[in-house]
C-alpha cells in the first residue's frame, strides 16, 4: 500500500455508500495532494479489487469494502504524526469563503446526535449560541441517509454543522494575515472575560483535535459559562506577525459586522496574552472553539460523536440556529 492507493481508499470511504467513477476519483484526489489521470486511477483500482479493498459496481464504479476500510485504518497510523496542523493547513487554502458578500464555501465541524436526542439538545445549545462563547450561529442539519458537505450522515443519527474556529485562518489568510495555530485549549472565562488557559494540546504533532479531546475529558462548564460568565470553554491560541495586528483587529470587526464572531483577543506585539507568550515579531489571538455548543451537551450527559475541521459547505447552505426545529 502506498500514499496514493491510501488516498484512493479515503476518498472511497468518504464517498461511503455512493459509487464513484475513476474520473470522479481522480478529481478529488486533487484534495489529497495527487495528479493522476483516470487510467493511471483505474490501474491503481484495478490492484486494489484484487487485494479485496475496494469492490467494482455498474461498468466503472468502485465501493471500498469492509477490509479496505480496516486497511484504510491500519494504514492511517504512521500518517498521523502532524495530521491537526496539516489539515488546518489544508483547510484555510481551500476554503474561499469571502467575509464582504459572505459567500463561498466555508469550514464546518460535525456532530451526529441519536435522532431521539436531537431536540433537548437543541435546548441545551440555545444559550451557547447567543453567547460571545461561539462562532457564527448559522447552522446546518442532516438526516440519516443526506450529507452535511461530503461528511455522509450514520443511521439513526440527526447531522449537525457548526462553523470551525479554523475559518478564521482562511478570513486572514486571504486578507494577507499569516496565521499560525498553535494550541487548543481550555479557557477560564472569569466575570464574562477570558482569564488564562487551563489545559493546553499543542496541534503541532497532534493526531486528535485538541478540542474533540477536551469535551470528552469532561473538562469544559460552558454552561455556567453561559449563564452565570464565569465557566470554562474551548479555545485555541494562535500567532500572527506583530506588523499585522491592526488589519486583524479590523477584519476582528468586519467580522462582526457580517455575523460571524470567534476572535477573543489579540495581544500587543512581543507581549504575553493570558499568560501565553509569543515568538519574535509575533502578536497572540485568543479565538474561541467551533465546538463550544456540543460541549455545553456533552456536560448536560446527551452523548456526541464529533468530527472537528470536518468539511467543505457553500455558507448559503447554513440557516440561524433560531430556525432550526
Amino acid at each position: 500500500m502506498n500514499k496514493t492507493m491510501i488516498s484512493i481508499l479515503k476518498v472511497l470511504d468518504a464517498q461511503h455508500d455512493k459509487i464513484t467513477g475513476s474520473r470522479e476519483i481522480a478529481r478529488r484526489l486533487t484534495a489529497h495532494g495527487i495528479e493522476l489521470t483516470e487510467r493511471t486511477v483505474r490501474y491503481h483500482l484495478r490492484i486494489l479489487d484484487e487485494k479485496g479493498y475496494t469492490r467494482v459496481w455498474g461498468k466503472e464504479g468502485r465501493r471500498i469494502t469492509q477490509k479496505g476500510r480496516e486497511e484504510l485504518s491500519q494504514s492511517l497510523v504512521s500518517e498521523k504524526v502532524g495530521f491537526v496542523i496539516n489539515k488546518i493547513e489544508t483547510l484555510s487554502y481551500l476554503s474561499d469563503f469571502d467575509i464582504e458578500t459572505r459567500k463561498g464555501k466555508i469550514i464546518l465541524n460535525v456532530t451526529f446526535f441519536p435522532e431521539d436526542r436531537f431536540a433537548p439538545a437543541l435546548k441545551v445549545m440555545k444559550g451557547a449560541f447567543s453567547s460571545v462563547f461561539n462562532m457564527s450561529d448559522r447552522v446546518i442539519t442532516a438526516r440519516s441517509g443526506e450529507s452535511i458537505g461530503d461528511v455522509p450522515v450514520p443511521a439513526g443519527h440527526v447531522g449537525f454543522g457548526t462553523v470551525c474556529s479554523v475559518t478564521i485562518n482562511s478570513i486572514l489568510l486571504k486578507a494577507g494575515v499569516p496565521v499560525t495555530s498553535r494550541f487548543g485549549g481550555v479557557l477560564q472565562v472569569q466575570d464574562g472575560e477570558p482569564s488564562r488557559f487551563l489545559a493546553l494540546i499543542s496541534y503541532d504533532g497532534s493526531s486528535l483535535d485538541p478540542l474533540e479531546i477536551f469535551i470528552r475529558s469532561s473538562m469544559t462548564d460552558v454552561r455556567s459559562a453561559v449563564t452565570h460568565n464565569s465557566g470554562k470553554i474551548l479555545a485555541s491560541f494562535r500567532e500572527i506577525p506583530a506588523v499585522c495586528a491592526d488589519r486583524a483587529g479590523e477584519l476582528k470587526m468586519k467580522m462582526q459586522e457580517k455575523g460571524l464572531g470567534g476572535i477573543l483577543a489579540i495581544g500587543s506585539p512581543n507581549r504575553p496574552l493570558l499568560e501565553m507568550p509569543v515568538g519574535t515579531d509575533k502578536a497572540g489571538i485568543v479565538v474561541v472553539g467551533g465546538l463550544n455548543p456540543i460541549a455545553a451537551v456533552e456536560e448536560e450527559g446527551i452523548v456526541t460523536k464529533s468530527r472537528a475541521m470536518s468539511t467543505l459547505c457553500e455558507y448559503s447552505k447554513l440557516v440561524r440556529f433560531s430556525e432550526v426545529s
